[in-house]
């Protein structure tokens, strides 16, 4: 009984400190990219502010930065009592202030990454057919 009464004590703790970091972006699946299309489109998706794109534990998801309406000045959630079942879920042991540091496969912040994966992926020359110049170049010789 006493533990379970100091664990309650700690979250409580943790919750009056906490700074709102879960309820700044979401995070979603998205499909396994399997050809350059694919990893095309992930590079526009990191063309826009605020997007990442991880891989973790071989599933591929897009991370946005947008802070949810409902988060108070005080980082507290001003829906409480009937917030989402994703909002639900969390836990003080797992939460982003307190919990381990996420463990990316492959963690893209810009397109530029992304753009040094594909050479690696498809060769160095992926980027070269797309440039119209180059292109009337290839044609001219």
């Amino acid at each position: 009984m006493a533990s379970a009464k100091k664990k309650k004590s700690t979250n409580k703790t943790l919750c009056n400190k906490c700074d709102g970091l879960c309820c700044r972006y979401f995070a979603l699946p998205i499909e396994d990219p399997e050809d350059w299309d694919d990893f095309d489109d992930i590079r526009w998706y990191l063309n826009h502010e605020g997007v990442t794109v991880f891989l973790e534990d071989g599933d591929w998801y897009i991370n946005i930065k947008n802070k949810c309406k409902y988060l108070g000045e005080d980082n507290r959630c001003q829906i409480y009592d009937k917030r989402p079942k994703i909002c639900r879920g969390y836990k003080t042991n797992d939460c982003d202030k307190t919990g381990a540091d996420y463990d990316y496969d492959l963690h893209f912040k810009n397109d530029h990454q992304m753009e040094e994966y594909m050479k690696i992926k498809f060769g160095e020359d992926v980027f070269d057919n797309l440039d119209p110049k180059k292109k009337k170049r290839k044609k001219k010789k």
